[in-house]
């Protein structure tokens, strides 16, 4: 009882949005109590049956969509109960070079691992993309892994329910053959139990190596032998594991060229540092643009409102990177965004030259600006615009830079002692 109490509460912590029964969260712990005596004894007995899980579609950082899969509340809570049992089973036996979806690990702690690497002079890398993972994992590969550890048959025929559960599509059910829906509580682990054999070859073979979920780095000294060992990666990821490596993604390169879970590396001053990847500055950007589009009808502290919200979880993650001038490089470009928005909000001449002149600016400069026909970018870059919002009244309005909370957050794990205390989830990041 202890463990589904907290299951329960994981569940309720997490939200999330109702499976294809259309149940909420809310509504769980209510239907629970009146049902749980009929679903523990057909649980007991084994004739408890999953539903499907509802299809969903996601848009991927770099392009693409992510297939997730929804379930009903009911299941969620029944495949945390089962993940929190199990994950005691496996964990002391998975590797040490396994950071993701483990407690006590993170993307940090595995971003460390990979910087230490490149340092002891494992200057290239070895990139394995493991296409379509979750969707091409073979059930029956998988729950014979299950089975070296795991003896009782009715918690081996009830996670393989879970993986013959299907999904439903435009309201109809579609059988799945293969593969563990992202989205479920309980497929992290099967994730892991089915790479554990990968994880354990490569230490077999001596490599140093990161992985986060499917996301596999191998760091080696030479080109010569990245290239021998992505070819026996590869050949041991198709032939043993049933899965496939995509050719197009994966690669040998070195490995200040090759980021890692949105951060890359560089050299300096005989240390290797972190850096953000190219492509978590894009995504950046881009979130930012939509937050700050001068479409957007929303009141100025609606949209600081949003912009603290968001920026707080990416700083939080990213903070780990050693760049202080791309931090405050990002601020300085999101206030000039912030001046294009707030001088289309002042919109006409009157406006824009009164609010001037209550900003300290000059009234010939006032009216003189105020008529200007220049593009709002360009204005927002001007000396007379600059003056009158400066960093100083964005502060006041309530917006903290990303700089000053990525500054607080080294400190702190400076002067604690410790890199981040806890895993950062920002939705971005993996």
């Amino acid at each position: 009882m202890d463990n589904l109490a907290r299951a329960l509460r994981r569940v309720e912590r997490n939200r999330g949005a109702p499976g294809p029964d259309g149940m909420t969260v809310e509504a769980l712990r209510p239907h629970i109590k009146v049902t749980w005596p009929e679903i523990r004894a057909a649980l007991d007995d084994g004739t408890y049956r999953p539903s499907p899980v509802r299809r969903v579609t996601i848009p991927k950082p770099g392009g693409g969509e992510r297939e997730l899969g929804v379930p009903n509340v009911l299941d969620r809570f029944l495949q945390q109960a089962l993940s929190q049992v199990l994950s005691p089973v496996f964990e002391p036996s998975f590797s040490d070079r396994s950071f993701g979806f483990r407690p006590g690990r993170s993307a940090h702690q595995a971003v460390e691992a990979a910087r230490r690497a490149i340092e002891a002079g494992e200057t290239w890398v070895v990139d394995v993309d493991l296409d379509r993972f979750f969707d091409r994992v073979s059930h029956d590969a998988l729950m014979a892994r299950v089975a070296r550890r795991v003896g009782d048959r009715r918690v081996l025929r009830l996670i393989r329910r879970y993986l013959d559960a299907g999904v439903m599509v435009a309201g109809v059910k579609v059988a799945t053959v293969e593969g563990t829906p992202q989205g479920s509580p309980l497929s992290p682990l099967l994730a892991n139990i089915m790479l554990d054999d990968l994880d354990a070859e490569l230490e077999r073979r001596g490599h140093t190596f990161v992985r986060y979920a499917d996301d596999l780095r191998v760091y080696v000294a030479s080109e010569r032998a990245a290239t021998r060992v992505i070819a026996g990666v590869t050949a041991f990821v198709e032939r043993r594991l049933k899965l496939k490596v995509n050719r197009a993604k994966s690669g040998v390169a070195p490995a200040t060229q090759r980021g890692l879970l949105g951060f890359g590396f560089f050299r300096t001053a005989g240390r290797v540092k972190v850096r953000l990847d190219r492509k978590a500055k894009d995504r950046l950007k881009a979130r930012l643009r939509l937050l700050t589009s001068r479409r957007r009808s929303i009141a100025m502290p609606v949209r600081l409102a949003l912009l603290n919200r968001f920026l707080g979880g990416w700083s939080a993650y990213f903070a780990l990177a050693e760049t202080p001038s791309v931090f405050d490089g990002f601020d300085e470009w999101l206030r000039r965004r912030l001046r294009q928005v707030r001088w289309k909000e002042w919109k006409r001449f009157a406006a824009r030259r009164r609010n001037l002149r209550a900003l300290g600016i000059p009234d010939w400069q006032a009216r003189q600006w105020a008529a200007s026909q220049k593009g709002y970018w360009r204005l927002s870059g001007s000396a007379p615009l600059q003056r009158a919002l400066p960093n100083r009244y964005w502060a006041d309005l309530g917006l903290v830079p990303i700089g000053d909370r990525t500054r607080r957050l080294r400190e702190h794990w400076r002067t604690a002692g410790c890199g981040p205390a806890r895993p950062v989830v920002w939705e971005g990041a993996v």
